[in-house]
């Protein structure tokens, strides 16, 4: 059995499609979870304890391990828990080359199908905050919605690519059996549907990916239990982080357990770069140690790809 220091606590808000991704992930592989709800704007100041200022949603907390941005929370989950695997027909690897084209060129375009047609209607602060960390520091979602009919004609041959995929006559996009592929399209498919008034006849001539996505939703999300952001810093409190230090002789930064450093987004979205010790380095993680008396020590880890790692005094 579990203990509190060993279950996955996930951070998270409901509306959130990349929430739904590692959602639909946990469900992929039936798995037991505690469900954090946070705010929708970044005031969250458990998990800011804890992650070192870290804004985007989600986070996977195992204990006092922070694990941020999809590829370490995917990756963490295969290798704790490796069955089902998210990687049928020995298809590892190619799903996170998959990704940079599913959480950037194609996430882009869905997001703003989302959000430009109605962002009039919703909360101010939400919509500067998202044009802020999606569309740039001049990005404008009254211009997105008068440029709306060009990012339905992007999105819309793209999405027929996935179309094309299931022509194959196979349930899945790497065959009989679901994996990351799968999370990677789910997740701008639930999230178009879910948000774009227009998506019920947009996605019409799309029968197969259609099919497609009824398979996705009944893949459920597992079993999360509730619990608050107290009780997540509280977990995080007892607990030490898991794991030794590990240096990469390869590095090409030169990066070595002990050094100072910041990381944040390459994607100039003006969020505050998270400050801490190196605790271990990889080719495609590496994690900071932070301290303070809220929770204590904690890991947080962090892919190489998308983030910029600098070294300071």
């Amino acid at each position: 059995l579990f203990t509190d220091m060993d279950r996955i606590i996930l951070h998270h808000y409901p509306a959130s499609p990349v929430s739904e991704k590692v959602r639909t992930g946990l469900g992929l592989k039936q798995l037991t979870w505690h469900s954090v709800e946070q705010n929708r704007l970044p005031d969250r100041p458990e998990l800011f304890a804890m992650t070192g200022g870290y804004r985007r949603i989600p986070v996977m907390q195992i204990g006092a391990d922070m694990y941020c941005d999809t590829q370490c929370i995917f990756s963490e989950l295969e290798k704790r828990f490796p069955e089902p695997t998210f990687f049928p027909n020995q298809g590892s690897g190619l799903p996170f080359a998959l990704s940079r084209w599913t959480d950037g060129p194609l996430f882009d375009l869905a997001l703003r199908v989302a959000f430009a047609p109605v962002a009039e209607s919703l909360p101010p602060a939400l919509v500067s905050d998202r044009a802020r960390l999606y569309l740039g520091p001049t990005g404008n979602f009254a211009e997105e919605a008068e440029d709306l009919p060009h990012t339905l004609a992007q999105l819309r041959p793209q999405l027929g690519w996935l179309e094309k995929r299931f022509e194959t006559g196979r349930p899945y996009v790497l065959g009989d059996a679901p994996g990351l592929p799968d999370l990677l399209a789910w997740f701008i498919v639930w999230f178009i549907s879910e948000r774009y008034a227009s998506a019920e006849e947009f996605l019409s001539e799309f029968p197969l990916l259609n099919a497609w996505a009824v398979r996705m939703k009944a893949v459920g999300h597992g079993y999360p239990t509730p619990m608050s952001p107290k009780d997540a810093l509280d977990i995080a409190k007892d607990a030490l982080p898991v794991g030794e230090e590990q240096s990469d002789s390869r590095d090409p930064q030169g990066i070595q357990p002990g050094m100072n450093a910041c990381i944040s987004p390459v994607t100039d979205s003006g969020e505050t770069p998270i400050k801490g010790q190196v605790r271990s380095v990889s080719k495609e993680s590496i994690s900071l140690t932070i301290n303070n008396n809220q929770c204590g020590e904690m890991a947080v880890h962090f892919p190489r790809v998308g983030y910029r790692l600098t070294l300071i005094d």
